[in-house]
């Protein structure tokens, strides 16, 4: 079995951004040669995501919706008597979950019509990476 990791970088201008990181995977995966196998897709930080939907615009704001009722922005979290402010942040990554793994066929993302691989940032403006890890023959 062969091995590659690869890692994408952010510094997002915004708290909150979901980037389109499918192309970056792609070249990952045709840098790797691996043909067969599996692909994670993991995001480093606590308040950071990656999921696999629909690149539709109206759906990713139905998602950005659906967490800030889950984890409003602005509330009095526990978490922000150390001093952070990003309780919302923290839950939200736990909604979205932190990592994706994506099977790999005939050198391919074998993923359904419509399926992107998106970063989520929810605390961002500040350095954070995601980790591509590919394995396989």
């Amino acid at each position: 079995m062969k091995f590659a990791t690869k890692y994408l970088w952010f510094h997002t201008q915004r708290r909150r951004e979901f980037i389109n990181i499918t192309h970056e995977v792609e070249k990952a995966l045709h840098n790797s040669g691996i043909r067969e196998g599996m692909i994670l897709v993991s995001a480093m930080h606590i308040t950071a995501g990656v999921w696999v939907n629909d690149a539709e615009s109206g759906i990713i704001q139905d998602i950005e919706d659906m967490l800030e009722r889950m984890a409003p922005q602005g509330v009095d979290y526990r978490h922000h008597q150390t001093g952070e402010d990003n309780g919302d942040a923290h839950l939200k990554s736990i909604l979205v979950h932190h990592q994706v793994a994506v099977p790999v066929t005939e050198g391919r993302l074998d993923l359904g019509p419509w399926q992107q691989i998106y970063y989520a940032e929810f605390d961002g403006q500040r350095r954070k990476r995601v980790i591509i890890k590919v394995m396989g023959e």
